[in-house]
């Protein structure tokens, strides 16, 4: 404790330059001088405004990491299950739809992974601003961000529009889903301000330490989105069937819901959204802080779906049966990282608060349990698809060549997971902290660096299990390598 109050004092005198700004470039305008969050005047009016936010500087560090971790996997789930729902009732159409609505996944997963990446940032900077105790700064900060994905919107829907038919055709759209997508598409980039505004001030919310509300926000839209999309697809009574339209008018729907709920917690509910404008200038400054920490984490949001293509491709020179096995392991992978993310994502908010405060004995506390769970976690996680691997195959297909490729996946992936649980941890710790390139060199590092060369190098010799091993491969590499550097990190705090 003697050593975080003389780090304190030596963030405290160098925090602040002669223009008056913060450390994080915000003002100081007597808010930013109130000390840890515990002791400031944010504490009253955000975290305990209304059943708010939790002060994580305080309290037990593995208790909070729970209490995070927990919401956030449940809501994870949900979005999951979302998307699972529009895709299961849209295949009832038949195979074109589905083929269509499948084309629109790799667009879907740009504009989210960009409003990902606007509300990492967001996370990191409000969660460190709470930390310090600047009220002000923690509402201009989430309003600056919600103005940003307002304006991302607008280029993306702009931009999404005038291009369907031409990126889709060159995406494998033929005459009969091309028109199918354009019906769904033309309506979502509408409806695209539901999507991205939600996810960023759901960010907003976890920044506070409060990752339950955004958890039953969305769990709230997928029971919109379950309780519409039959209706709006297939018709009922003076509903018209409206099909793919309808499909992206229930995704609206249920989206507009998670908007409302969002921007009523951060509004009336927490008081985090500034009433005034300060200026184009200061709008900008803000955004430009924002995307340096959002647009390194798009990156790396964007470079896992790339490499899951190129390993695709690579397994598909093995035949059908492999590329089938590939795709239905994968979906059951998904579904078995979900503790790890949670952990990772939970974490964030707890390192920007203690980092904002410079609890930084806190920080490594949580780092030593992090790191402890995902080896527990891994070894569980690991056992149980080991030993339930057949089975789960099974539910997929009953071809044998399948089976045989799937049970192999299930047994060699998930001896990584772990070391994905590790690479999550470390990727939180250093955007909460405003290292985003540190963070997104750690996705970038395991995902197209090392595991397309690994999975090349095990391919050449062992075909789709080398393959598998070579991920394998690729993911520890890179735990090791995300470990050391984050110890780095805290050897400079140590010093």
């Amino acid at each position: 404790m003697a050593h975080d109050s003389k780090e304190r004092e030596n963030r405290n005198s160098s925090g602040s330059s002669s223009d008056g700004s913060s450390s994080d470039g915000l003002s100081t305008d007597g808010s930013s001088s109130d000390g840890p969050l515990s002791g400031g005047p944010l504490g009253r009016s955000v975290l305990r405004r209304r059943g708010g936010g939790r002060d994580l500087t305080t309290g037990p560090v593995g208790h909070q990491m729970i209490r995070l971790a927990a919401p956030m996997a449940v809501g994870m789930l949900a979005m999951m299950m979302f998307n699972l729902v529009d895709t299961w009732f849209v295949s009832r159409l038949g195979t074109a739809p589905l083929a269509a609505i499948s084309l629109t996944f790799p667009v879907i997963t740009v504009v989210g992974s960009l409003a990902l990446g606007v509300g990492v940032g967001a996370t990191s900077l409000i969660s460190r601003a709470l930390g310090a105790g600047r009220q002000q700064d923690v509402r201009r900060l989430t309003t600056d961000a919600l103005l940003l994905g307002l304006m991302l919107v607008i280029l993306v829907s702009a931009v999404g529009l005038a291009t369907i038919d031409p990126l889709f055709r060159a995406m494998g759209a033929d005459e009969v889903t091309l028109p199918l997508v354009r019906q769904y598409m033309s309506i979502w980039y509408f409806g695209a301000v539901f999507v991205v505004i939600p996810m960023i001030g759901n960010s907003a919310i976890r920044a506070t330490g409060d990752t339950k509300t955004p958890a039953l926000i969305m769990i709230f839209a997928s029971l919109v989105n379950v309780g519409v999309d039959p209706v709006l697809i297939f018709g009922l009574g003076p509903i018209p069937a409206l099909g793919m339209r309808g499909a992206a008018i229930a995704t609206v729907i249920g989206r507009a819901s998670t908007m409302v709920a969002s921007l009523w917690v951060l509004g009336p509910g927490r008081g985090m959204i500034e009433r005034r404008f300060h200026g184009l200038r200061s709008t900008a400054q803000a955004w430009g802080r924002i995307l340096l920490i959002g647009l390194p984490a798009a990156i790396g949001y964007l470079a896992q779906p790339l490499t899951v293509g190129l390993l695709t491709a690579m397994v598909a020179e093995h035949g059908r049966a492999a590329v089938a096995a590939f795709g239905a392991g994968g979906r059951v992978e998904m579904m078995a990282l979900i503790p790890f993310r949670a952990l990772g994502s939970g974490l964030m908010p707890f390192m920007g608060q203690n980092w904002g405060a410079i609890r930084t004995e806190r920080i490594r506390g949580a780092l030593r349990r992090g790191f402890l769970a995902v080896l527990v976690l891994g070894l569980f996680d690991y056992g149980i698809l080991f030993v339930l691997a057949r089975p789960i195959a099974s539910l997929f297909s009953s071809d044998p060549a399948v089976l045989s490729t799937m049970v192999r996946y299930l047994w060699i992936m998930p001896a990584a997971h772990w070391a994905l649980g590790l690479a999550a941890i470390t990727n939180s710790t250093f955007n909460a902290v405003g290292r985003p390139f540190a963070a997104a060199s750690v996705i970038l590092l395991r995902a197209p660096v090392l595991t397309v060369p690994f999975a090349l190098l095990g391919g050449s010799f062992f075909g789709v299990t080398g393959i598998f091993l070579g991920s394998v491969a690729a993911s520890v590499t890179m735990a090791a390598f995300a470990w050391w550097w984050l110890a780095s990190l805290r050897t400079t705090h140590q010093g």
